[in-house]
C-alpha cells in the first residue's frame, strides 16, 4: 500500500518538477510527517498504537558566511498507546512533545533540489495516562529533554518536497512532506 501511495504522489508531482532553491536566510518551511520506531512508551506492552505524527516549522535566520544557514523553529509531535486487558480493563498513554529546534543547513553540495541539515532540539514531553476505571493522570512523568537530529529534504517543485529525519523525538525516523512558504 505504501508503494502505491509513493508512486501516486510522484506521478502527480512530475508535471510540477523544477529546480528548487537551496535553504537560505529567510526561507520558511512547514513539514508534516509520520514516524517509525519510538522510545516513548517502549517499556510498556500495548494492544494498539497511534502512529507517531509530527509537524514542524523552521525559518532560515542566520547566514553563517560559509556554505550554510542556521534555522530556528518549532516542533509538535504525538504518539499514543492503548492496552486492553482480558478483563475489559483498558489503559491509554499519550505522549505529546513540544520543542524549539535549530539546525545547520549545508548548502555546499551541487544538488539544487536537496536540503541536508543537522540540528538540536530542546523539547518538553507531556505524558498523559488514563484508564476506563476513571483514573486520569495529566502529568505522568513530564520532562524536559535535549535531542539531536539529521535530515534531508528533496523538493519535487519550488514549494513541495519530501523529507526524512533521524533523531530522537516522538520517533526515531520521521518521513513526510515539506512545504516551502513564500
Amino acid at each position: 500500500m505504501k508503494n502505491y501511495l509513493v508512486v501516486f504522489l510522484l506521478v502527480i508531482a512530475v508535471p510540477f518538477v523544477s529546480f528548487g532553491q537551496e535553504f537560505q536566510q529567510g526561507s520558511k518551511v512547514v513539514s508534516v510527517g509520520l514516524g517509525l520506531g519510538s522510545a516513548v512508551g517502549s517499556g510498556f506492552s500495548y494492544s494498539s498504537q497511534v502512529p507517531a505524527i509530527s509537524a514542524q516549522y523552521e525559518q532560515g535566520i542566520w547566514d553563517v558566511g560559509g556554505p550554510g544557514v542556521i534555522s530556528l523553529g518549532g516542533y509538535i509531535g504525538y504518539k499514543g498507546y492503548r492496552y486492553n486487558y482480558g478483563s475489559g480493563y483498558q489503559s491509554k498513554w499519550n505522549y505529546t512533545l513540544l520543542g524549539v529546534r535549530s539546525a545547520y543547513h549545508f548548502n555546499g553540495h551541487n544538488v539544487d533540489k536537496l536540503d541536508i541539515y543537522g540540528g538540536l532540539m530542546l523539547g518538553y514531553y507531556i505524558v498523559n495516562y488514563s484508564d476506563n476505571s476513571g483514573s486520569s493522570i495529566n502529568n505522568y512523568g513530564n520532562n524536559l529533554g535535549l535531542s539531536l537530529y539529521v535530515g534531508g529534504r528533496y523538493y519535487f517543485s519550488d514549494n513541495i518536497g519530501g523529507f526524512a529525519e533521524l533523531g530522537y523525538g516522538v520517533s526515531y525516523l520521521n518521513l513526510g512532506v515539506a512545504f516551502k512558504l513564500p
